[in-house]
């Protein structure tokens, strides 16, 4: 039996799915079909919310009124909300503050994992069992909130911005992935790059990393989300609303706490709605996020599954 070619199929001008292995079964019509009708639902059920808040935030406060709350079917398109929200100060600060905040903490983020991953990858390096172990101790016992609190007031960070990134820079298990994707990687190439005169800076920066462009991309996708959505370390460690990252306002908006002036001006005097402003907010939080993703999706069967079968 002769395997059929991607060229094959291209020549005979139609489609054909990729030669099955001899154990399994080709799928009946109902089960493609049953695959179809879930996926279906599956893709409904996540973009329909999405479709909601997008086309509430988008609409009039005669619109919304009318609607009833939100809105599924637009009734025309303005940009109010958006316009208020990013020439109101304290959001456009908060934005700004959110963005500075997630650039300098994926980098460090990313910078002190890789050199820790990279370490423990060696097995033959100095105390590589026992920083180890203990790393995965971390994973399991906790101080707790108020000690974690008090180091933090000890440390002088308080009101900081560097209250939002140290606290929670490094992820155990981020590092562990790191570090079965290095293993993964052939010792003869590493060994060679010795032989030749390289020493660890520049097995790490010539070869380590090139190697695990997906990994890498994966995990500073998963620093960068996490540092874009935090709110709780802003919450207990700032008390100066002008440092507060987006997140934090998004939920004083949303809960009506504060406003900044020109927003709760519109919103008196019945010229903003306030559940367009809540949705225009979420949809500035999701933007980046959904925007990134795409672009380091492909890097996530490859940078996840490889890292931790290889470990």
């Amino acid at each position: 039996m002769t395997a059929v070619t991607p060229d094959a199929r291209a020549r005979s001008g139609r489609w054909a799915a990729p030669p099955r292995p001899p154990w399994e079964e080709e799928p009946s019509r109902a089960g493609l079909a049953g695959k179809g009708i879930v996926l279906a639902l599956a893709a409904f059920a996540i973009l329909f919310p999405l479709w909601i808040v997008v086309v509430t935030s988008l609409q009039s406060k005669r619109a919304i009124d009318a609607a009833g709350g939100l809105v599924v079917v637009p009734r025309g398109v303005t940009f109010i909300a958006y316009e208020e929200l990013l020439t109101g100060g304290q959001v456009q600060r908060a934005a700004l503050v959110s963005v500075g905040v997630t650039l300098v903490g994926t980098l460090f983020s990313m910078a002190v994992s890789v050199l820790c991953a990279y370490g423990l990858s060696r097995t033959g390096s100095l105390g590589h069992r026992w920083f180890l172990m203990l790393l995965l101790a971390t994973m399991f016992f906790g101080a707790g909130l108020i000690p974690t609190y008090l180091l933090v007031q000890a440390l002088g960070l308080t009101d900081t911005y560097l209250a939002l990134i140290l606290p929670s820079a490094v992820s155990v298990f981020n590092v562990l992935v790191l570090r079965a994707f290095f293993m993964g990687i052939s010792p003869e190439l590493i060994d060679s790059a010795r032989i030749d005169g390289a020493g660890d800076w520049r097995i790490l920066w010539r070869i380590v990393m090139p190697l695990s462009r997906a990994v890498l991309a994966v995990i500073s996708l998963f620093y960068a989300v996490g540092y874009w959505s935090a709110w709780f370390n802003a919450s207990i460690y700032l008390t100066d609303q002008d440092m507060m990252p987006l997140q934090n306002v998004m939920i004083q908006l949303v809960q009506k706490q504060e406003r900044p002036v020109g927003l709760a001006t519109q919103i008196n005097t019945g010229q903003l709605s306030p559940l367009a402003v809540q949705m225009a907010v979420m949809v500035m939080a999701l933007l980046p996020v959904a925007v990134l993703s795409p672009f380091v999706q492909r890097h996530f069967k490859k940078g996840m599954l490889t890292g931790a079968v290889k470990g």
